[in-house]
C-alpha cells in the first residue's frame, strides 16, 4: 500500500483545505498569499503531495523553484509554514509514517523555496 492509499484522497484534501485556511489567515505568513487563488493552490498542492506519496496523479504546476521565485520567502516563513502543516496533520489524525515522509520531503525543498541559506553555528 502506498502512503497515498494510507491517507486517502478525501483526508489529503481535508488536510490541505484546513492547511490553506490557516496559512491564508496567519499573521506571520498570510501576506505571502494575498491575492492568490486558494482553490488553485489547494489543487496544485494536492497533485504535488499525492504524487510524492505514491499516487499516479500528474502534477500540473510549475517547478518548485520557479513557482516560489517571486515571493520573498525566508527561513522563518518556511519554518512557520512547516509548523502549521505539522499542526494540521496532527489535528486531522494523519498516520505517523505519512507525516514523517511529508515533513522530510518538505524540508528537502527548503533551498528551492527560500531566498536565504540555512544558518549554521560554527566554533
Amino acid at each position: 500500500m502506498t502512503l497515498f492509499e494510507n491517507i486517502g484522497p478525501e483526508k489529503l484534501r481535508a488536510v490541505l483545505t484546513e492547511f490553506y485556511a490557516r496559512i491564508f489567515d496567519d499573521q506571520m505568513i498570510g501576506f505571502l498569499f494575498f491575492g492568490k487563488d486558494r482553490e488553485q493552490l489547494i489543487q496544485r498542492e494536492y497533485e504535488f503531495t499525492a504524487r510524492f506519496l505514491g499516487a499516479d496523479i500528474p502534477y500540473s504546476g510549475r517547478p518548485i523553484r520557479q513557482a516560489h521565485a517571486a515571493s520573498p520567502i525566508l527561513g522563518g516563513h518556511f519554518a512557520r509554514r512547516l509548523k502549521i502543516l505539522k499542526d494540521v496533520m496532527a489535528a486531522q489524525g494523519v498516520d505517523e509514517e505519512v507525516q514523517r515522509v511529508w515533513i522530510e520531503h518538505t524540508n528537502a525543498l527548503r533551498e528551492q523555496v527560500t531566498r536565504d541559506s540555512p544558518n549554521e553555528c560554527r566554533d
